[in-house]
């Protein structure tokens, strides 16, 4: 049963995302490239971000005796620091790509499918992550561990694998249902920098980055001071937040009508007839015609 259900955890995470991608292909006509865009812009931004906070903002925070928060405001600062690094990046990137990359990008549903690939490759890859530690610790399961670890580390690994096969079945699913959460996110995010573009406002670039500090802020602060439960319900209150959002920003697609998808053909000129009309000299001429 619980391999079945972290089977299960991983699997959901992993398709999500193409299932939302093949709704919107299907439902609103989009194209994959934009989620392949959005893909590519998530792993993008990731390769600067990482580093950043790493080589950066970790040793910042240290300098500052923040590294050890776990409660109050210090705590808020740093979840706030880690928010502020994540959406200056991913949504930085977003904007560059729209600016840059998808300049025919300008409809809600376009905005819809570039997020779902934005959000949708991290839920792939944590979901890949998730089924590789399910079968690493299926493996390591009953194993003498210390002919795998270095000596020191054998009680530590220990514990480790005993908690995950300890936690309860409906814990093994907390991984799909962030995901989800987080997927609501992310397209919002999408839709969001998008109107810096139609409303030609920089502002909503930097809506963009605040909401997306918010949320991960609250997400880091929750699951340090409450519990996983909790934690995972105020996210799922965020997505919820999210999908207002998406269809607040809801604008008319181009008109696009039979009509201008099919053209009538051109009607033909009307063949030239030779004039009827007489002269003045030969009507005069046709009066006197016995």
């Amino acid at each position: 049963m619980g391999v079945l259900v972290r089977a299960i955890n991983a699997i959901l995470m992993m398709a999500m995302p193409l299932v939302l991608g093949v709704l919107l292909a299907r439902r609103l006509k989009m194209n994959w490239g934009l989620f392949g865009v959005g893909a590519a812009i998530f792993i993008g931004s990731q390769i600067l971000h990482i580093p950043f906070n790493a080589w950066l903002l970790a040793p910042a925070i240290e300098k500052l005796g923040l590294r050890a928060a776990d409660h109050g405001l210090r705590l808020a600062l740093v979840s706030l620091l880690y928010g502020l690094s994540a959406g200056i990046f991913e949504d930085g990137a977003r904007y560059l790509a729209y600016r840059f990359w998808i300049k025919d990008a300008r409809t809600w549903s376009k905005a819809l499918m570039f997020g779902a690939g934005h959000g949708g490759i991290e839920a792939f890859l944590l979901g890949a992550l998730a089924l590789f530690a399910l079968f690493q610790a299926f493996a390591l399961r009953g194993t003498d561990l210390s002919t795998v670890v270095p000596a020191d580390q054998v009680a530590l690994a220990q514990q480790q694998i005993q908690a995950y096969w300890d936690a309860p079945w409906y814990a093994a699913l907390l991984g799909a249902a962030e995901r989800a959460s987080a997927l609501c996110v992310q397209v919002s995010l999408a839709v969001l920098v998008l109107q810096a573009f139609t409303r030609r406002s920089l502002l909503w670039v930097m809506a963009a980055v605040g909401w997306h500090a918010a949320v991960d802020a609250l997400a880091v602060f929750a699951v340090q001071t409450t519990n996983v439960y909790l934690t995972e319900g105020l996210i799922a209150l965020c997505a919820l937040a999210s999908l207002a959002l998406i269809f607040a920003l809801r604008q008319p697609e181009p008109a696009t009508s039979e009509h201008d998808i099919h053209p009538d053909p051109p009607r033909p000129s009307p063949p030239h007839r030779r004039s009827t009309s007489l002269s003045a000299e030969h009507l005069e001429d046709s009066r006197f015609v016995r």
